[in-house]
């Protein structure tokens, strides 16, 4: 079985084999994009190659790009540690071309690097094409979907919508059809019940979408027409941990060799072991998850703070505390020891995080220990406020309650939100 480490070694191997300049991941924190306060995608750092505004030092590039969601419409947050494939950090695999290859190679090798290079069963994957835009006046992908059926049958390749295959940067800039690739992780039997192709793009968590291939043709004009690009571009990401979990046979992101290492030293640390209760795992799989995106944004430069980037880390951060604190009985600060086991897993792919172990585990420490002391107090006040609410027969507490815990007592009203959710209440946000 190959580890995560070769997976990702592997695929840059393999588009530098396709004549690919392996670049290093751009910082995960922007500094000199008013658009955005993190690298959201792998095409972030290639934007201004892209609008036309840089030439393109190299035609080809591939590489492993550190993203974040958690803010604007990829907002994934609540979502992480409850379910097994979403992440606030993730690694992003992409290849890319300025003005050079197209849609014939970008779909022939992502074929060969899943299925000869990976060996992945061809019978489980699927692949979506635009499906067309009358009132735009697009056809369908054609060109795709003919590329696509020398390696799948028609079955396995879907039309899809302008919301899933048409790729926009914005609402004007570069733009183009997309064609996506699924996998179906299923068993035998839940497979031959139920066809993947009836489940692509519906939210299942064992088939789900690995690559997408964009294929940026078109320029969106202010007036909201297109034209075609000068020069072509090849835009593709592939979802590393997601690619792990099929690689691996597993049925959840965290049961992978990504995540495994750091929940077993949770565990460890708390004194539980991880698959025995379900509150706890939901915890693990938090911390596991936010620990990463708290390293590797101090790494790029951003510290928690109360504006902007730095209050998204510190939010980030007191999630995680709160949860070891109420589930994992963590009273004292240990998130900033988990920082070896990271480095471990992912030094070797990112040095930054060896250069900066010193400054990460200062900085995780000093704010682990600053909000331990708020979040005690806090619950304290804010257990004792759904009592008495439980005790006059309501479920709802007062927006002004939560704004005392808030203002006074510098409890965040996202936290007094999530924590009245888990106990069944909810607060009157009018009030607050």
């Amino acid at each position: 079985m190959l580890t995560a480490k070769e997976i990702r070694d592997s695929f840059k191997n393999f588009f530098e084999s396709k004549g690919h300049h392996i670049v290093p991941s751009a910082p995960m924190v922007i500094k000199d994009d008013p658009t955005l306060m993190f690298t959201n995608a792998g095409m972030n750092q290639f934007k201004d190659i892209i609008l036309g505004n840089h030439p393109a030092k190299y035609q080809r590039v591939a590489d492993s790009q550190k993203c974040l969601r958690v803010s604007g419409k990829h907002n994934d947050l609540e979502e992480v540690g409850h379910d097994t494939y979403h992440h606030t950090m993730f690694e992003m695999l992409g290849n890319w071309s300025f003005g050079d290859y197209f849609k014939k190679e970008a779909i022939s090798w992502a074929w060969e690097y899943l299925v000869e290079v990976l060996k992945l069963n061809p019978e489980h994957l699927y692949a979506t094409v635009f499906e067309g835009s009358p009132e735009e006046g697009l056809g369908r992908d054609d060109e795709a979907a003919s590329y696509w059926e020398q390696f799948l049958p028609k079955d396995h390749i879907i039309n899809g919508n302008k919301h899933d295959n048409f790729w926009e940067m914005g609402d004007t800039g570069p733009c183009g059809p997309c064609s996506e690739i699924h996998i179906d992780l299923r068993p035998a039997e839940e497979r031959a019940k139920i066809s993947g192709r009836d489940l692509v793009n519906h939210d299942h968590p064992q088939v789900i979408e690995i690559w997408n291939l964009v294929f940026m043709q078109y320029n969106r004009k202010a007036d909201g027409s297109l034209e075609p690009l000068p020069a072509k571009v090849i835009d593709t990401g592939m979802g590393f941990e997601r690619l792990c979990m099929a690689l691996q046979g597993k049925t959840s992101n965290y049961d992978t060799d990504v995540f495994q290492p750091m929940l077993k030293a949770i565990a460890a640390m708390s004194g539980t072991e991880y698959g025995k209760d379900k509150q706890q795992d939901i915890a693990m799989r938090v911390i596991a998850d936010h620990i990463r995106t708290i390293a590797f944004s101090i790494t790029d430069g951003q510290l928690p703070s109360n504006a902007k980037a730095g209050y998204v880390i510190r939010r980030i951060l007191r999630r995680a505390v709160r949860y070891g604190y109420t589930f994992l009985g963590q009273k004292q600060a240990f998130m900033y020891k988990l920082l070896p086991v990271l480095i471990d897993n992912m030094g070797e792919a990112y040095p930054e995080l060896i250069a900066q172990k010193a400054l990460i585990e200062k900085v995780i420490k000093e704010e682990e220990e600053s909000f331990l002391r708020t979040l005690e107090t806090g619950i304290r006040l804010l257990d004792k406020t759904m009592e008495d609410t439980k005790a006059n027969g309501k479920t709802e507490i007062s927006g002004k309650d939560a704004f005392i815990l808030y203002d006074t007592f510098g409890f965040p009203l996202d936290l007094t939100e999530l924590i009245l959710r888990e106990n069944g209440m909810t607060v009157n946000i009018e009030e607050f």
